[in-house]
């Protein structure tokens, strides 16, 4: 038998240069997204040469573009800013200056960019490329390149991503950095709020948001804040007034502490700015109360970034490689952006005249033409918070309809939250709302009472004040339910939580043919960490538990730099990987484990020899993130104690089982806000079946960029009843990116 030579796979990067840079304003999330590219890139075969301090570095050249290999990017995706450096450059503005650029990209190979910056640096990246081949012949005519360099590169490929803090580019829901600063500006909030509340003082906090108001409005939701000027809808002739009736108001239901935020780009109708300190001094001299100002400042950019701007920087790195090693010569490039949970491309012109739109029309006073460009999630968030802090409210009579909120299974951060946006939500539309302590079982035992505007006050950074179980009804505890809804008047069930609390709901909807009182509208909403529900992609609590993960994965991995060490940490979720597969790519694991992969020994075998071989090659720190239900038989401790017998002394192992702390924790502003989007669409959903006089049931989630609303009845259709889970995942998609940027080549 002769010997057959295995067939050389050719790389889709083999021969292709990729030059990488960040401009303008630094974001958090742009270091993981400069670490994604190097490393996608390298598995592909691709070499990245690093372009340090934006544009500048490409018009200077030399020491300015530097050849970026897998190691150099090891310990970055835990940090804020740039590695690379960012820097407004004057001279790239110049046409002289994008020919110097083109010589020193033309020296080094590259005619393939990877932009990561604001609108500015985009549309600089796209004027450069459509002069790309003038430039060639021009540097032909004066000899600083030759004929056969012109031809090799005929033109410039690129891909431009977005970083910034204020989430303005118009056709994307999230840019790099954004869910960062807004962590930063709701813990603010939450302090504040603390020594707000001692006092009875009230605080003026100022956002970055020259143009934009994202941070400035949604972090005024995620805090439960009292007012909001935001450049995009500024307030009609005579807001003072109307600001301190709102603060007023507050006061009445019992809030000792008072909140406004104030978009630094803040202006009122006429285009006078809203300053901070105007606003400050409009509520003394009207309401005669002492106030403070608190200016947040360049704090909002820095520090490490949320556990959402890792994984999803990392999955854009990951579609900026792929786009640009895919891309053929005289395409044009995009800008890559999540619309939803989903990776979008956006022609870049479009995008950056639709961006630049905005600001005009806010000058021209076309705030309405201003709020349709910022997109349907933005102005539904605008119209909820004016709802909560200017209640159009009915006084509460016996004709109201009743609405009981109640929870059901594992707690997950953000069910009080949720909770009360719905109490306010729903007394501002005219509903008496209603709490059922304690679950279903306190359904069964008459729990339940009435719930106020001023009793939920602090509910926003709790967990579940109401209390939850994992109990679902017997079919012999339904009669006893169907009279408490009986007596208690109840017309309506909002329910909050997870895979229990729907089958619980679920079962009541199927017997109301022999329990009448139980065949009430029933609204449920999606909270669990387990993030297992049907119907939504997201659910409350998830994005919290991701954040304490990633923050335990950062120390763990920190206190094993001294030595040359393996961790082996475990994580919930049940049989639904999501924790898992998204904690590794945002704390940066080699390997995850997975129930809807399974482990099997070849598998955890390859894993042990790759891992001997790494640690011989220099590696110092190894970790691999498990799903709790991964394998009944291969445990976390099965799988450390594996690798510390098969190690043979390269490097030590520990184990860390994060347990009930990923319940835990105040929730994030993603989790907040997702709870006020959902409650208030439940209500909607009630509504309506109030006003037809129907009985139906529905669950609801986030799919994609949308609240979508599905009937009860349809829940089954959806899942996995095994393994309690929904049978079509998306997050499953990205395997192939914790591969690309885990896996070396060695």
């Amino acid at each position: 038998m002769t010997n057959q030579v295995a067939p050389v796979v050719e790389l889709l990067g083999a021969g292709k240069k990729i030059g990488i840079l960040t401009s303008g304003g630094d974001a958090q999330g742009m270091n993981a997204t400069v670490r994604a590219v190097v490393r996608t890139a390298v598995s592909l075969g691709a070499r990245v040469f690093a372009i340090y301090e934006g544009y500048q570095g490409m018009v200077d050249g030399g020491a300015g573009i530097r050849e970026l290999v897998w190691e150099d990017v090891g310990s970055i995706l835990h940090k804020g800013g740039t590695m690379i450096g960012t820097f407004r450059s004057k001279d790239f503005r110049e046409y002289d200056g994008r020919k110097r650029a083109a010589v020193n990209l033309l020296a080094n190979g590259i005619d393939r960019l990877i932009v990561i910056g604001g609108d500015g640096s985009l549309s600089g990246l796209d004027q450069f490329r459509g002069e790309w081949t003038q430039i060639l012949t021009e540097l032909v005519a004066e000899g600083k390149i030759t004929q056969e360099v012109a031809d090799a590169h005929p033109s410039l490929m690129f891909a431009g991503l977005v970083g910034s803090i204020d989430n303005d580019l118009v056709g994307t829901d999230m840019t790099i950095g954004a869910d960062s600063a807004l962590h930063r500006i709701v813990d603010a909030i939450d302090a504040l709020g603390s020594t707000a509340a001692s006092h009875q003082r009230c605080f003026v906090v100022e956002v970055m948001g020259r143009h934009c108001g994202y941070l400035a409005l949604m972090s005024a939701i995620a805090g439960g804040c009292d007012y909001v000027l935001i450049p995009e809808n500024p307030p009609e002739e005579g807001w003072e007034h109307q600001l301190c009736a709102a603060l007023k108001r507050g006061r009445a239901a019992g809030r000792r502490d008072s909140m406004v935020v104030v978009a630094e780009g803040a202006c009122d109708r006429s285009g006078k700015p809203i300053t901070s300190a105007y606003v400050r001094q409009a509520i003394e001299d009207i309401l005669g109360e002492e106030a403070r100002v608190t200016i947040l400042g360049h704090v909002q950019r820095g520090g490490a970034p949320s556990a959402y701007d890792r994984w999803a920087s990392t999955w854009l790195g990951y579609e900026a490689v792929m786009e640009v090693l895919t891309a053929e010569p005289g395409t044009t490039g995009p800008v890559i952006g999540f619309r939803g949970n989903r990776v979008s491309r956006v022609p870049l012109i479009e995008a950056v005249a639709k961006t630049r739109k905005v600001p005009e029309l806010i000058a021209a006073g076309d705030f309405a033409a201003a709020m349709e460009l910022r997109g349907g999630s933005f102005t539904e968030a605008s119209r909820i918070f004016a709802e909560m802090v200017e209640p159009s409210r009915i006084e509460s009579d016996t004709e109201c309809k009743r609405i009981a909120i109640i929870h059901g299974g594992g707690l997950a951060p953000g069910m009080d939250s949720a909770a009360a946006t719905a109490v306010r939500l729903g007394i501002s539309r005219g509903y008496r709302m209603l709490g059922v302590q304690g679950g279903f079982p306190g359904l069964r035992e008459g729990a339940i009472s009435e719930l106020s505007w001023g009793e939920v006050e602090g509910w926003l950074t709790g967990g579940a004040d109401l209390g939850t179980s994992r109990t679902v009804p017997a079919v012999e505890d339904l009669y006893r339910i169907s009279r408490q809804l009986e007596e208690h008047h109840i017309d309506a069930l909002l329910v909050i939580g997870g895979w229990d609390a729907y089958e619980a709901a679920q079962m009541l909807h199927a017997e109301s043919d022999r329990f009448p009182a139980c065949g009430l509208p029933i609204v449920c909403v999606p909270a669990s960490i387990d993030n297992n529900l049907p119907g939504s992609e997201l659910s409350i609590g998830t994005d919290t538990a991701l954040n304490v993960i990633t923050e335990a994965i950062d120390r763990i991995k920190m206190s094993g730099q001294a030595n040359r060490r393996a961790f082996v940490v475990e994580t919930m979720g049940r049989y639904c990987g999501y924790l898992a597969l998204m904690s590794a790519i945002s704390g940066g694991a080699e390997r995850v484990y997975l129930h809807e992969d399974g482990i099997e020994l070849p598998a955890l075998l390859d894993d042990i020899r790759w891992l001997r071989r790494s640690f011989a090659s220099g590696r110092k720190l190894f970790l691999a993130i498990r799903n709790e239900s991964a394998n009944p038989l291969y445990t976390t401790d099965f799988l450390a104690r594996l690798l510390q017998q098969e190690g043979q002394g390269r490097y030590d192992v520990r184990q860390n089982i994060l347990g009930h702390i990923q319940q835990g924790g105040s929730p994030s502003p993603f989790d907040r806000l997702l709870g006020v989007r959902l409650v208030s669409k439940g209500l909607d959903v009630l509504a309506a079946e109030f006003a037809a006089g129907t009985n139906e049931s529905h669950y609801l989630g986030l799919v994609q960029s949308k609240v979508e609303v599905r009937p009860l009845e349809q829940m089954a259709e959806e899942m996995d009843p095994t393994y309690r889970r929904p049978l079509q995942q998306w997050w499953m998609d990205l395997r192939p990116v914790l591969k690309a940027v885990s896996d070396a080549a060695i």
